[in-house]
């Protein structure tokens, strides 16, 4: 699950990256839209939706359907 040696997830510099573009893009709308403060708060809001998505792919859990046990994505 992590490279040799780092222990640092293989996944993680990607989602790290995409992070800090959404908050540079939410400062950017933020400052059309004249309010930084909505702009970062809608970035982080994405930013961890995106988290959820992102390791929930990595674990090849998409599209998970087992009603026995109440989980359903």
């Amino acid at each position: 699950m992590t490279n040799s040696g780092t222990g640092w997830p293989r996944g993680r510099t990607y989602w790290l990256l995409g992070t800090v573009v959404l908050l540079g893009a939410g400062i950017l709308f933020g400052l059309v839209w004249q309010n930084v403060w909505l702009g970062l708060l809608l970035a982080a809001v994405i930013s961890l939706g995106w988290l959820i998505a992102f390791e929930s792919n990595r674990g090849r859990n998409v599209g998970v359907d087992d009603p026995d046990n109440g989980v359903e994505l």
